[in-house]
Parts: C-alpha cells; sequence; structure tokens
C-alpha cells in the first residue's frame, strides 16, 4: 500500500490531511472547514487581518482558542463600532485576561478599523479590495507539497497588499501576515495535495463570485 505525500497525516478519523493540523479537534476543525474557504464577507476577513496581527510572536491555536473572546472584547469586530473605540477601551482590553493583553496590538486594531472604514468607502467594500490581490493562477506553484509550502511565507501579491495597506496607514501587515491571510480567506488553496480538504476548497472558489 502506497505511503502519503510528504506533509500529509492521517487522523485519528482516518481522514489525510495538512500536518500542521495536528490532532487537536479544534485544530482539525479549523483546518477542515475554515482555512482555505473564500470568504466575502467584511466583518470575517477584518477580524482574520486583526487576528493575524495579533498572532505575531505565537502560535495560531493559541489566538484560536482565544478567537470568542476576542469577538467578545472587540464587539464581534464590528468595524464601525472598533473606530469610536478610545483609551478608556485600551485600558479596559489591557485588563481582559481573556485575549491577549498587548498594547500595540490594540492599539493597532483600533487604528485598523478606521483605516478600514476608510477603504470600505472607496472600494464599496473590503471584500473587493481584498479580492483585487487573488494571484493569478499561473503564478502559483505547479505542485503544492510540504516543502512548497514551508518555503511559500510570502508572494509578490502579499507584498504588494502589505505595502499599500500600510500606506494607507494599517499596521501588524508585513508580507508574511498578508500572506498568512491570503491563505486563511481563500484567496489562494495552499492544502496540500493529497488533503482531503483541498478539493473542497478548490470547489468553494471556483463557485465563489468575486467580489468588486
Amino acid at each position: 500500500m502506497p505511503g502519503l505525500p510528504d506533509g500529509i497525516v492521517r487522523g485519528e478519523d482516518g481522514c489525510a490531511r495538512c500536518w500542521w493540523a495536528g490532532q487537536a479537534p479544534d485544530y482539525v476543525a479549523y483546518h477542515d472547514l475554515e482555512w482555505g474557504r473564500p470568504v466575502a464577507d467584511d466583518r470575517r476577513l477584518f477580524e482574520k487581518l486583526c487576528l493575524e496581527g495579533f498572532q505575531s510572536g505565537l502560535s495560531w491555536l493559541t489566538i484560536l482558542r482565544k478567537r470568542d473572546n476576542f469577538r467578545r472584547a472587540f464587539c464581534d469586530f464590528d468595524i464601525a463600532r472598533l473606530a469610536r473605540f478610545g483609551k478608556r477601551d485600551v485600558d479596559r482590553l489591557l485588563r481582559d485576561a481573556g485575549i491577549v493583553r498587548h498594547r500595540g496590538k490594540i492599539e493597532s486594531t483600533i487604528n485598523n478599523a478606521r483605516c478600514a472604514l476608510r477603504l470600505g468607502e472607496e472600494f464599496g467594500s473590503l471584500a473587493a479590495y481584498f479580492w483585487r490581490y487573488e494571484p493569478a493562477p499561473e503564478s502559483r506553484p505547479r505542485r503544492l507539497n510540504r516543502r512548497a509550502l514551508v518555503a511559500l511565507t510570502r508572494s509578490a501579491e502579499s507584498v504588494a497588499l502589505s505595502k499599500d495597506l500600510k500606506r494607507r496607514g494599517f499596521s501588524f501587515v508585513g508580507p508574511t501576515t498578508a500572506y498568512a491571510f491570503m491563505q486563511a480567506m481563500g484567496l489562494v488553496n495552499d492544502h496540500l495535495e493529497g488533503c482531503h480538504a483541498r478539493p473542497a476548497a478548490d470547489l468553494a472558489r471556483r463557485r465563489m463570485r468575486r467580489p468588486g
């Protein structure tokens, strides 16, 4: 019986997955049902951009397990409400043990909400803006295995997205963060060849009507 492709592991449920999903049920569910599926909802796009910033220096699993706390603390990432947060809100959030209490990242989230409002006004929606950076199919790796994915920490599109976001006043949006955002929100499908979730993500991307 042939072995699994490099980077693919078989879970306790018998499904073949990308190695990084591990065996933790919440991480497996995130891998199977969220990561790589295309998203066009402004609030969820903004949430992910912010949480990627909070992840800097930490694992995504740490942030994932605090995500409900972040949603509670940041008004479910309602952009207009967050844009009105002030010093008292920052002080309150710094006392909230359920989230990552990092002043710079908290202040960045509020700042980015204000920037996101302007962005939405200019492009009609955040989704219309972000999906402009979807890579062309010919720019993608011909075969996505573990070695290729490990090396793929940024792309020309994520560099361009990061640069433009920074020009517009956003913070904690470096090229690596931008690429992780693109992976999670389905602007690319980085499930490995042989992962059971890859075909479903591909199908969702083909069926999606691009915003804007």
